[in-house]
């Protein structure tokens, strides 16, 4: 499990068991979900690299930061629903 999951892991495996399917599809999305940061310079420490020696402002990354959410949040249901079937 990574780091950004924190406690969603066992939230996840335990509602994936309540339900009665495998929780292998709800680990997998908080697992992408976790390392999809894009539209805040704080998800992630290469962010705030950037941030501060680039000269970025906050809505910098919130501009192109929550297309790109929007586009993991789609290919990722598509690909777990696909590739990790209840």
């Amino acid at each position: 499990m990574v780091s950004e999951s924190g406690p969603h892991g066992p939230l996840a495996v335990a509602l994936g068991e309540s339900m009665g399917v495998s929780p292998r599809p709800f680990l997998v999305a908080v697992m992408i979900a976790g390392s999809a940061a894009f539209a805040t310079p704080f998800g992630y420490q290469t962010n705030v690299l950037v941030y501060q020696m680039a000269g970025y402002r906050y809505m910098d990354f919130v501009k192109i930061g929550l297309p790109l959410n929007l586009i993991t949040w789609i290919v990722a249901v598509a690909a777990i629903t696909w590739f990790f079937p209840f």
